[in-house]
């Protein structure tokens, strides 16, 4: 079987770069290179990528050896059925590492074609390094990189405004455009660059907020003689993803006009502001994983799909998202409800392996930024207690006394956090355990004894929970409080 290349598969056409995408990894070839890749199916965008690896090891000798063409394959479950779909991506063009050719790195910046930067450097790679230098070939942070190759850019158009860059960071901290573009006004002081560049970087450059939105296992090396299977080329960059796919781009109707993903088949969104979508999928989709963790692993399961085909641990969560946690959010309800349908068939993906214990880290603080939000929003409006929300909570707390029915469970989190409530749960009072878990401004950012029935409510639910089980013990906690309250 022969290596894919183009001359194999008769791909001589060359895209002019347009693109210039900082990482090479799983993540980005399975959603950018996707997302352009349509805009050129379907619109006659004509773009190709220009890939730079943004650190010393990586795939861009891999990406060259196949003339930058891989296969995506995408599962999923959309509308309730199973769907399994792959594509060659054709759209990679030029592969550089910076660490061994500088030159031509830089060189992309006269580029007359190039339109926008991407980039996906984890979450780490928005950095400002006070070490790094204009000199250094290349500067060793991401952000130094790119204002050094901005700064070629601005010389060799003589400052001319038409060839200033969108850029488009997909890394995963909020306000990731916002960030980087601080860094690099940062540099400009930093290496006494012209006042004349700062403006062109204000004025010329767009910077763009991002929302990403889709789980890419990578490689499926567990599985890969039956992806094989399936080509008739080798390949050594297959990539997998869910066929689930969401980028929220912040912007306005120039950017609509230079990237009209509005006319292709990909559900790409460019709003005046991500943040309502950022807080859409913090609360419903990472909410309902933290929310699920201790509650599933006392109960019985082991993984995401298990917990929502089980009747009751996955009605469980569904009731939690739609009953309690959508009408808590400032969004259209119909928009949310399918978005949480969506993310409910995710997380009974069959292609992807989720164990509860792996997202079991740091559950306390996460608890804290998506759950406590939705139960405080709820009781504040009036709406009385969110049962399931509360129960959730009690079984947070019940999971950190670490073992249940005999077992250890998978805690793990800050040591502090860990001794601290271990020696809480040296009581036998739940109400003195309520009393000092939820007082703990720490955890929480408040005293949540203050907040009505709340303390109450937990204490209830953690005996119920001890005496009874968790199914048997929330049904009669729903009894006692829906009746009662």
């Amino acid at each position: 079987m022969q290596r894919i290349n183009r001359e194999n598969t008769g791909l001589k056409t060359t895209l002019p770069i347009k693109v210039i995408q900082f990482g090479e990894g799983n993540f980005l070839r399975a959603f950018v290179e996707q997302a352009f890749q349509k805009l050129n199916q379907e619109v006659d965008f004509n773009a190709g990528i220009a890939v730079v690896q943004p650190i010393e090891t990586g795939m861009v000798a891999k990406l060259n050896e196949q003339d930058g063409l891989y296969t995506l394959f995408t599962k999923g479950i959309k509308n309730g059925r199973e769907v399994e779909e792959k594509e060659l991506i054709t759209n990679v063009v030029a592969a550089i590492n910076p660490y061994t050719d500088y030159n031509n790195f830089m060189a992309l910046a006269r580029e007359e074609d190039l339109e926008f930067v991407v980039s996906n450097t984890t979450e780490a790679g928005i950095a400002f390094v006070a070490t790094d230098t204009l000199e250094m070939t290349p500067p060793t942070s991401f952000p130094g990189k790119l204002t050094a190759f901005l700064f070629k850019r601005y010389s060799h158009f003589n400052g001319d405004r038409e060839q200033g860059l969108t850029i488009i960071p997909c890394e995963l901290i909020n306000y990731n455009a916002d960030t980087l573009r601080q860094i690099i006004i940062d540099y400009i002081k930093l290496w006494k660059l012209p006042e004349d560049f700062k403006e062109w970087i204000k004025a010329a450059c767009s910077f763009h907020n991002t929302l990403v939105d889709r789980i890419v296992p990578g490689y499926p090396k567990d599985q890969i003689a039956q992806y094989n299977s399936q080509l008739d080329y080798e390949d050594q960059l297959i990539v997998s993803a869910e066929s689930f796919f969401l980028w929220v781009i912040e912007g306005d109707d120039q950017l609509k006009k230079k990237l009209p993903f509005h006319k292709a088949n990909l559900d790409v969104k460019i709003v005046d502001n991500m943040q309502p979508f950022r807080t859409r999928k913090v609360r419903i989709l990472n909410g309902a994983h933290t929310a699920m963790v201790p509650f599933s692993l006392l109960y019985g399961n082991t993984t995401v799909k298990e917990t929502m085909d089980n009747n009751f641990t996955g009605a469980f969560i569904r009731s939690l998202v739609v009953d309690e946690v959508i009408p808590t959010l400032d969004m259209e309800q119909e928009e949310l409800l399918v978005f949480a349908a969506a993310v409910f068939d995710r997380f009974k993906n069959p292609f992807i392996v989720h164990q509860l214990s792996s997202i079991a880290l740091n559950s306390i603080s996460k608890f804290k930024v998506r759950v406590l939000p939705s139960l405080l929003t709820y009781i504040e409006e009036g709406r009385g207690l969110p049962i399931h929300l509360v129960y959730a909570f009690a079984c947070l707390i019940r999971f950190y006394k670490g073992s249940w029915e005999g077992e250890v469970l998978p805690v793990n989190d800050n040591k502090a956090i860990v001794n601290n409530l271990s020696v809480i749960w040296e009581s036998e009072s739940y109400k003195v355990i309520i009393d000092k878990v939820l007082q703990n401004r720490e955890y929480w950012g408040e005293d949540l004894t203050e907040t009505p029935q709340l303390k109450e409510a937990i204490a209830s639910a953690l005996a119920h929970i001890e005496k009874d089980g968790i199914a048997p013990g929330f049904s009669k906690f729903r009894k006692e409080f829906s009746t009662s309250h």
